[in-house]
């Protein structure tokens, strides 16, 4: 279930289901979900956490939008040049005051609003934190409902199939936003050792826009491998999350005289341990590292090239790889 889409990134390239090339509306939301026997999520230094819950022990989230008088899964219209992963978790915020982990990219759904093609990217969300639901103009009320009551509430089918494909997933008991370094310049140009390239203003940059979207799955950790380039890719993730930044040697890329599988062995090996502890981590590896990683924990062959600065949003359950979409 890993995305091997365009690496350039989401919302990028020809949107399929639209026969004319009006500009889409574009808009991110989430299906939130809770166990049934928690009082409501609150914020604490484990709120990032996701134990494992019996998917029919679930609630999910609903709300009212009174100006449509219509039930239906939060979500909201992207801001401009705004990641569709961040827009969602925005928008969950805005509607609901839950702020929600990401998990597992859901179905998107396409189709016309005020005459306008619109997409709307779905995904999976860990309720984590909330400061209490208030009614506002937009959205006047929210319910907690088991999956099928609110496939029964929902005013819209595409709403249900979105709500039905979350049914069907198992249960996420861990999330890893896994990145390569940003842009580092050129090794050619580079007179030290390469483990101490650091970044350029380019990678800088990438590794600004990279923050945010790692802070989504409010990481506990953050791990980086041992090259400079590495660590100063999470710099600012760990100064937004006052985080330090681990260094860990089974996320480096082949060292002279060693194999590529062994490396990539030992990075998936190390993913799936952080994962079974079902703690949200930030990770930081390397461009020949994470393709063969990802493989092994998927278990089948694809295209996981990762572009410098780009990276995947993992969700496992105990050791075990579920699904994967890039960032």
């Amino acid at each position: 279930m890993l995305d091997e889409r365009d690496a350039a990134g989401p919302g990028r390239g020809r949107l399929a289901g639209f026969p004319d090339a009006t500009p889409p509306i574009r808009a991110a939301g989430g299906v939130v979900w809770r166990p049934a026997d928690d009082p409501g999520p609150v914020e604490g230094p484990a709120a990032g956490s996701t134990a494992a819950v019996p998917r029919g022990g679930v609630l999910v989230c609903l709300v009212h939008r009174p100006r449509y008088g219509d039930w239906s899964l939060p979500k909201g219209k992207l801001e401009p040049g705004e990641h569709p992963l961040r827009a969602a978790v925005r928008e969950v915020a805005e509607e609901t005051d839950v702020r929600a982990v990401p998990q597992v990219r859901l179905p998107t759904v396409r189709y016309r609003s005020e005459g306008r093609p619109k997409v709307v990217d779905y995904w999976s969300m860990r309720a984590a934190a909330t400061g209490g639901f208030q009614p506002a103009t937009e959205v006047d009320d929210v319910r907690w409902l088991g999956v099928d009551e609110a496939i029964r509430l929902v005013s819209y089918p595409h709403d249900a199939e979105v709500l039905a494909a979350f049914a069907a997933l198992p249960t996420v008991t861990a999330t890893v936003a896994l990145v390569r370094h940003a842009h580092a310049g050129k090794r050619a140009t580079w007179s030290g050792p390469d483990t101490g390239r650091p970044l350029d203003a380019r990678g800088w940059a990438q590794a600004h826009a990279l923050a945010p979207l790692v802070a989504l799955v409010r990481p506990v950790r953050l791990l980086s491998a041992s090259a400079r380039r590495c660590v100063q890719t999470l710099d600012p993730a760990a100064a937004l999350l006052d985080l330090p930044i681990e260094v860990d040697g089974d996320l480096d890329e082949p060292r002279p005289g060693q194999q590529p599988d062994e490396c990539a062995l030992a990075a998936a090996a190390r993913l799936a341990a952080l994962a079974a502890t079902g703690e949200p981590v930030g990770v930081c590896s390397q461009g020949k590292v994470i393709p063969g990683a990802l493989a092994r924990l998927s278990g089948r062959p694809g295209d996981f090239t990762t572009p410098k600065g780009g990276g995947w949003l993992l969700a496992f359950a105990g050791d075990r790889l579920l699904a994967g979409d890039r960032l």
